[in-house]
């Protein structure tokens, strides 16, 4: 079910779910992997849907992209991953971190996707703070001194308590947090490629945030109005606001995660996409 593709001289892992349907593409969010998707929604997905679902560069099973890991680099990549598998211009879906690839999909690389879905997505700049704990991941000493420190020593239920705050106020789906791969998460190399995106993400998503007006797609946006990471406000009605053809769908007490949580909210806004996009 999974291959591996070559773009621009790098790996790139793909996970195909469905045989017949329109094309969606799965993009993951931060810490991410094609496991988070491919858990339960891809197969829901499947039942209508060519599903996609791709490790982004330098998480899961893809290799780091060689020139940076900002956010038009990582679309392009996953277009030309996908497009080489026969999604040539698919429904683009990317959660949390993910939202932001798939907008700058939508906004840099014309004609190339028929509409986009936006779960909990990142869109605009916002006012916290990066984190000490990235912080330091993201500089090259922190890297070198810490990474090492934490791979050895962070237990597996250390990790899988982590991934419950994710999802809060919900409760991780019983057997997530084995499934989704506590070994993948905690790879130095991953660490080190996650903690340099998530860095540069804010400074990306400033320069890049202006594009959103021009994308002319349909764009399906969902959030939770409980989500404590990515809020709905600064994000997904923001979104709404600012680009005519965004539709936003505010999920009343979900958190984070709603394709675990509220999947039928998220294929029914998969399907308005489609709907929208004609596409058949």
């Amino acid at each position: 079910m999974g291959v591996d593709v070559e773009v621009e001289g790098a790996r790139v892992h793909v996970e195909r779910r469905g045989e017949a349907g329109p094309d969606v593409v799965l993009i993951h969010g931060s810490s991410g992997n094609t496991r988070d998707f491919t858990f339960r929604l891809a197969a829901e997905l499947a039942a209508r849907y060519r599903v996609f679902v791709v490790d982004r560069p330098g998480m899961g099973w893809s290799d780091p992209h060689p020139e940076g890991d900002g956010l038009e680099a990582q679309a392009r990549v996953i277009q030309a991953a996908v497009a080489s598998l026969g999604a040539t211009r698919p429904i683009v879906l990317g959660q949390s971190y993910g939202g932001a690839v798939a907008l700058a999909w939508g906004a840099t690389l014309p004609g190339t996707a028929a509409a986009l879905v936006s779960i909990s997505g990142v869109a605009y700049p916002w006012q916290t703070g990066l984190g000490l704990f990235y912080t330091v991941l993201s500089h090259p000493v922190g890297r070198a001194l810490v990474i090492p420190l934490i791979t050895a020593f962070v237990p597996r239920k250390r990790i899988i308590a982590e991934i419950d705050k994710v999802f809060s106020p919900q409760a991780a789906p019983a057997g997530y947090g084995a499934y989704f791969g506590p070994e993948l998460t905690v790879r130095r190399a991953q660490m080190r490629v996650n903690a340099r995106q998530r860095r540069a993400l804010f400074a990306e998503i400033q320069r890049l945030s202006p594009l959103w007006t021009g994308i002319t797609v349909p764009i399906e946006a969902v959030h939770g109005d409980s989500d404590g990471i990515v809020h709905h406000a600064i994000h997904s009605e923001r979104l709404g606001e600012e680009n005519p053809n965004a539709r936003v769908t505010i999920l009343p007490g979900i958190g984070h995660m709603p394709h675990h949580v509220a999947r039928g909210e998220v294929i029914a806004a998969v399907d308005r996409a489609a709907l929208r996009a004609n596409v058949k």
